[in-house]
């Protein structure tokens, strides 16, 4: 059924439609199952002004810490930022807006944002200035505040295997924020490094179904590790 197929041959034709001034969901934790390759394509195409939603933004040389380096986002929204002196230097400079959120209610955000709820109450930065200026409410005697979902024009996904149907197989830690960016975003692409023919996927082991993807490329990664500890020879 190729009307079902998925799978584009180019990272340009994977981000086609990705325009200045858009929100960008990104997948991976530190470097670990980042979608490099999209990544580079969105520097190489120059797109700026953009909102990324990430849990945090590469380092300065890798990942989404390239994107930094000719100011192509506008504003940061993670829930770490510790590994990037660059980003460091531009948010102190007022050259790039950043809004910090707890781990856990930013994987919320992209879940809720996927399932179609645009809120929820989380008691998570209650009395904090994260909940600064939110409605707080009283549930069981305990305070909650309330955080909006996130959706994103654009979803960037690293998945393990995939089918042309677009059904997703992550491995191992990879599984992190990209099954949750994966189901929010308005276009989702995804980059695997092996796609196969639909049947060949145990369907009861695919993280994300087709139905949430719209686009599957397949490329070579690097997977470079962002704090390497060897144990000294003995």
């Amino acid at each position: 059924m190729a009307g079902f197929d998925k799978v584009v041959t180019s990272y340009a034709a994977a981000l086609e439609g990705l325009e200045d001034g858009m929100t960008v969901l990104a997948g991976g934790f530190g470097l670990c199952g980042i979608p490099e390759n999209l990544i580079q394509q969105i520097k190489l195409k120059g797109t700026k002004d953009l909102t990324v939603v990430s849990n945090n933004c590469g380092v300065d040389d890798f990942g989404l810490g390239i994107l930094l380096v000719d100011k192509q986002i506008r504003k940061m929204i993670s829930s770490y930022v510790g590994e990037n002196a660059l980003f460091e230097k531009q948010l102190l400079a007022g050259e790039l807006e950043v809004e910090l959120t707890p781990q856990g209610t930013l994987a919320e955000k992209m879940r809720a944002g996927g399932a179609g709820i645009p809120a929820f109450y989380t008691a998570t930065g209650v009395g904090t200035p994260i909940g600064e200026g939110k409605e707080i409410k009283v549930f069981n005697d305990r305070e909650y505040l309330l955080e909006e979902s996130i959706t994103g024009d654009f979803a960037i996904v690293k998945g393990w295997k995939a089918d042309r149907y677009g059904n997703v197989v992550y491995r191992h830690t990879a599984q992190n924020f990209n099954p949750l960016a994966a189901t929010a975003g308005k276009i989702t692409v995804v980059e695997v490094e092996e796609i196969v023919e639909v049947g060949e996927l145990d369907p009861a082991h695919i993280h994300t179904p087709g139905i949430y993807v719209d686009r599957v490329i397949q490329g070579s990664f690097e997977k470079r590790i962002e704090q390497k500890t060897v144990k000294a020879a003995q």
